[in-house]
């Protein structure tokens, strides 16, 4: 129907040979939809995945210029690759959370205690009876009754600790605490709420509410007031950074977040966490967020591309966010790599600015903003910085800024 042979027509399909122009017009007629339709990449999602995929491996030597040829004659493989990167990168931030929680976890540290606790009355009773002197019949009684007893604290609190480690915060378990229910709740949102876009001033505080109370298995009430929190500033930058406009601009100035700040006149940490809340699957790069205080503690963290920092204890000191914090103002942006044979390459931006309105009789209060987005061939210049996430589980030993010894040995 349009002049080509049916071998022809099987290379196009194949992605062996481009079409354009007149071709591709006369293709759209014949099965009846619009040129449009047949140039949009069907595949955008999956390339953006199996480039992150890629990035999180700069040692296999992808060949990233035929990531599309791939994608298109192997789509199956393709979404197998995406999703066992997925995997990796959700497997691994598992890995760092338990470690962190272990390490610095009071309620775990706690349990533990009272579990070893248990072991040592119920050896000390046990190496009583097994002594070959005559014991009383009364302390012959209570020493049964002892070691009955530790062992029931013992069984119970074994199987808090196993609750613990299989999942966090589930009933019967050691509960986590009111960031980690935020956490999690945020993640299923992927740190964008719809329902906040374009809302109106009088509707804001109802549909805050209602947001709120889909905050399922919260264990502190304080979780509702965190979360209520992240919901105001969030409706804040919606409203000064309206969605489609914003989108629209992102993609023309290439996520440029010192570009955006310049186009739409408003602070660039306003940018960096309204970057991270874009919708996914909109031609936007996989990108996560770290706001901490002046103290470095985290009080917003959205893990992506094998990116995450610990949300108790201390954190690898030498990400940008905390650089930004002893140069408030100041914009940063450096290109960081994970540890590990497969540590990702990242680019990051961070600045550190005042919160609040100013006060002469106060300190400012100062909090930093870092975004994080997997690092591309031919961007910015300038020396590698190697991070980690904590000094605990890092593997790294040639690291001047390590504060103690890693438990990898």
């Amino acid at each position: 129907m349009v002049g080509i042979s049916p071998s022809y027509l099987n290379l196009i399909e194949h992605n062996r040979r481009r079409i354009g122009g007149k071709l591709l017009n006369d293709i759209a007629r014949a099965l009846g939809s619009e040129a449009a339709q047949l140039t949009e990449g069907a595949e955008g999602p999956l390339i953006e995945a199996l480039r992150a995929a890629a990035a999180a491996d700069p040692g296999a030597d992808a060949e990233l210029p035929r990531i599309e040829d791939f994608a298109a004659r192997f789509p199956g493989w393709a979404g197998l690759i995406a999703a066992q990167a997925r995997r990796i990168a959700h497997l691994e931030a598992r890995i760092t959370e338990l470690a962190d929680r272990l390490t610095h976890d009071p309620d775990f540290a706690t349990a533990l205690h009272q579990v070893i606790s248990a072991v040592t009355s119920i050896r000390s009773t046990a190496s009583i009876l097994m002594d070959d002197s005559a014991v009383d019949a009364d302390w012959m009684q209570r020493f049964h009754r002892n070691i009955y007893e530790d062992s029931l604290r013992l069984a119970d609190q074994s199987g808090a600790l196993i609750r613990y480690l299989q999942g966090p915060g589930e009933d019967g378990g050691i509960t986590r605490s009111a960031p980690d229910d935020v956490g999690r709740f945020l993640e299923g949102l992927d740190h964008h709420v719809a329902a906040l876009e374009g809302v109106r001033h009088e509707e804001e505080a109802a549909l805050r509410a209602e947001v709120v109370a889909g905050l399922d298995g919260m264990t502190h009430t304080r979780a509702a007031r965190l979360l209520d929190d992240w919901l105001m500033r969030y409706t804040q930058d919606a409203r000064a950074l309206p969605l489609a406009a914003f989108e629209a601009a992102a993609r023309v100035c290439d996520h440029d977040p010192a570009r955006l700040a310049a186009e739409f006149g408003v602070p660039l940490a306003q940018v960096l966490r309204r970057l991270a809340t874009l919708p996914p699957g909109h031609d936007h790069p996989e990108m996560g967020l770290a706001v901490v205080d002046a103290a470095g503690g985290l009080v917003t963290m959205k893990p992506a591309g094998g990116f995450v920092l610990p949300r108790s204890g201390p954190a690898c000191p030498l990400w940008p966010v905390f650089t930004a914090l002893g140069q408030p103002g100041r914009p940063i942006r450096a290109r960081v790599r994970l540890p590990g044979p497969t540590g990702a390459e990242l680019l990051a931006h961070a600045v550190a600015e005042p919160t609040g309105p100013p006060d002469f009789d106060q300190p400012p209060r100062i909090r930093a903003t870092m975004l994080v987005r997997p690092a591309r061939e031919g961007g910015p210049d300038g020396p590698v910085v190697a991070v980690g996430t904590t000094c605990r589980i890092c593997p790294r030993t040639d690291c001047a800024a390590r504060r103690e010894p890693s438990i990898l040995g």
